[in-house]
């Protein structure tokens, strides 16, 4: 059996094989020999063994699995909007897709459906990939009024960086959902939400600053030479304190790979730098992902660069 070419990559319906001419029986044969993945009911993706594993992109494939069965009108909304949209989805459960209808409709979902019942302005609606879905401004104070704090940073720091909505559209959407469950805490989020912060490694490392007690720091922060060349560009600082804060993800060591360089030439690149930053008096405190499950010590690295820094 050659399977139909599908709406979206992976994809076959078995109403588009059916009209294709073929039958439940071949479908099933192509899912024992491994040529087909039986998604959900009715929906199979091709190639199996090239699916993506991550979680989002997982997501995405069974969000659009889900639109394709939806009756209108059915918006995709909250983290399934998210991952729609291409906003990191870190720390919240993707095992159920997010559908919106407005009232009078009610339910509850099932195992992979979330249903929720509320209005969306049609002018907070658009389209990806050929789905209904809220717009990215409404679908960061969906999730911010839905997921922990943590989480919900996450999404609006990518949001605000990628321009894809605004401080002012936010607290619009915020005032115009003032009695929505939820968005008292959504507030919180779009006002702590920052779009200089750069990854979720950073986001994740200003809600653990914030939560220890410390300061919020300078983000993007130069450091230059007394001829006005950069020295470096630190993820955070406090200059107060002259000390820098840098957190380490691998992705980072991977954009600052240069044609032919190894992981050892970064290192040392960044060891040099680093020695000229105590050169011109700053202090520097680093921490991993793996830190970020441990606020004390992250504080107590910052707290010591800190103490380095007023001597």
């Amino acid at each position: 059996m050659t399977a139909p070419e599908p709406d979206q990559p992976f994809l076959l319906r078995r109403a588009d094989a059916l009209a294709a001419g073929h039958d439940d029986a071949e479908l099933a044969r192509m899912v024992r020999r491994g040529e087909l993945c039986r998604l959900q009911r009715g929906t199979y993706a091709h190639s199996p063994a090239q699916l993506p594993t991550d979680g989002a992109a997982r997501h995405r494939l069974a969000v659009l699995a889900t639109a394709a069965d939806l009756r209108a009108p059915a918006v995709v909304c909250s983290l399934s909007a998210a991952v729609l949209h291409d906003l990191p989805v870190w720390g919240a459960p993707l095992d159920r897709v997010h559908v919106l209808r407005r009232p009078p409709a009610s339910g509850t979902g099932s195992t992979r459906l979330r249903l929720h019942v509320g209005q969306v302005a049609d002018d907070r609606l658009t389209t990806v990939d050929g789905v209904l879905v809220t717009d990215v401004t409404r679908t960061v104070v969906d999730v911010a009024r839905s997921v922990p704090f943590e989480s919900a940073v996450v999404v609006a720091d990518r949001a605000l960086r990628t321009g894809g909505t605004s401080r002012d559209e936010l607290e619009q959407c915020l005032t115009l959902m003032e009695r929505v469950p939820g968005v008292r805490a959504a507030a919180r989020v779009v006002a702590f939400a920052d779009p200089l912060s750069e990854s979720v490694g950073e986001s994740r490392s200003r809600v653990l600053i914030h939560r220890i007690g410390l300061a919020a720091p300078d983000l993007q922060v130069r450091v230059l030479r007394a001829d006005r060349s950069v020295i470096a560009r630190c993820d955070f600082g406090w200059e107060e304190h002259r000390t820098l804060g840098e957190f380490d993800g691998r992705v980072k060591y991977g954009r600052l790979l240069r044609p032919g360089e190894g992981a050892g030439d970064v290192v040392f690149r960044e060891k040099r730098r680093e020695d000229e930053l105590r050169d011109h008096r700053w202090q520097v405190a680093r921490w991993t992902w793996s830190d970020l499950d441990r606020p004390r010590a992250v504080a107590d690295r910052l707290l010591r660069a800190f103490a380095r820094g007023r001597r």
